[in-house]
């Protein structure tokens, strides 16, 4: 009831026009006035177009996550790629199904994703551009499906939500900093240290594993999680020369299969875990290696890798404010790879044995990073000329 009327009102939400219907039933009994509101609520439904279950969005929709799921077995996509179409499509809170399950594809246009936006970041104004980014993608994915199959014949424009890029937080090492500002370097000292003096946290002793594990990852590129650094077995490495490196396959990392050349450093941390862990088979990891599972290998390190970086004093990075992860080892890695190669490292080359892209590195490493002598020197190259 509304105030200034004796009569019932119905309120049905119209699928169709994206919105309330609101109307006086006429009626001042409640009993008369639901019989009204199912009558609106029938003419609505009556109006509304029936759409054959091979022209909805849904169909389309599943088998798109059917073909991604299938290239990505066979290692043509990245498992990580198809888990966030997944989550886009059918997750139940800002999945696409839940929007456009029932629509007719053919009638899907650009204004139709613009709408699903708007209602979208007013629902939830937190929203990351990211996550917009990622329906966006799973949005067109769909549609290229039913593109392929001709039912339609162009994928509507949809732009992409605009992302500020942030610097990743490292450890900052000379010569990008003074050689007593060198955070890098204080780490590793720090982690020298509790193996010396038998530091416990959590009940397990620190030892000289947890140096070299930074030290691994700071020369090899790869990243600190379950199916990359902790799922590295003895039959993952070969030892190779001119130049002095590692071969580390990665079979199943966050971007799929890879093979990754490490720094010559990581070939003298690779033969003091032998030395310190003797394999047993091929198959035995070379980190942490007691632990057989790998998840809780990641959790022990964690635990003392945040010890480790309280007792030095190096929780945040100063420059960008941002607390340090042992994620920032990677990070310190790749720019390590720009600065100390004086801006001559190639940027694909990079990218490739990252496991990223050379966009990645453009827009979250190398443009955050000043200029060095000797890029500047490179900069202002003549190609040789005098």
């Amino acid at each position: 009831k509304v105030a200034g009327s004796p009569y019932w009102y119905v309120r049905v939400w119209d699928r169709q026009q994206k919105k309330y219907v609101v109307k006086s039933t006429g009626e001042e009994s409640s009993l008369l006035a639901r019989d009204v509101a199912q009558d609106v609520a029938l003419s609505l439904l009556k109006k509304e177009k029936t759409v054959a279950p091979e022209y909805t969005f849904k169909h389309f929709g599943l088998k798109m996550l059917n073909n991604m799921q299938r290239e990505a077995r066979l290692g043509n996509k990245s498992p990580g790629y198809v888990k966030s179409l997944l989550w886009a499509i059918q997750n139940e809170d800002l999945g696409l199904l839940n929007h456009f399950g029932n629509s007719d594809v053919r009638d899907l246009k650009t204004h139709s994703f613009q709408e699903y936006m708007i209602n979208l970041t007013t629902k939830r104004p937190d929203i990351k551009a990211s996550t917009k980014n990622t329906l966006m993608a799973a949005f067109r994915n769909v549609l290229k499906v039913a593109r392929d199959e001709g039912i339609i014949d162009i994928v509507p424009q949809t732009p992409r939500a605009k992302q500020r890029d942030n610097p990743r937080p490292f450890f900052r090492f000379h010569p990008l900093v003074n050689k007593e500002n060198d955070v890098y370097k204080k780490l590793l000292a720090e982690a020298k240290r509790m193996a010396q003096e038998e530091v416990v946290v959590r009940g397990v002793k620190v030892t000289d594993d947890l140096y070299d594990l930074i030290m691994f990852l700071t020369h090899s590129f790869v990243r600190p999680i379950t199916t990359e650094l902790y799922a590295i077995r003895h039959s993952d490495v070969v030892v190779a020369s001119d130049p002095k490196r590692l071969v580390v396959t990665v079979r199943d990392g966050k971007t799929g299969f890879r093979s990754a050349n490490t720094m010559p450093a990581a070939v003298a941390v690779y033969e003091r875990l032998r030395k310190r862990h003797p394999p047993s088979s091929s198959e035995d990891y070379i980190l942490f290696p007691k632990y057989e599972n790998r998840t809780t290998a990641s959790k022990v390190v964690q635990r003392q890798f945040r010890e480790l970086m309280k007792r030095a004093s190096v929780e945040v990075d100063g420059a960008t404010g941002k607390p340090h992860t042992l994620y920032s080892l990677r990070h310190t890695a790749i720019c390590m790879r720009i600065i100390l190669s004086h801006g001559k490292v190639n940027i694909f080359t990079l990218a490739k044995n990252a496991g990223t892209s050379v966009d990645q590195i453009e827009r979250f490493y190398a443009r955050f990073l000043p200029l060095s002598k000797e890029m500047a020197l490179n900069l202002q190259s003549f190609g040789g000329q005098d």
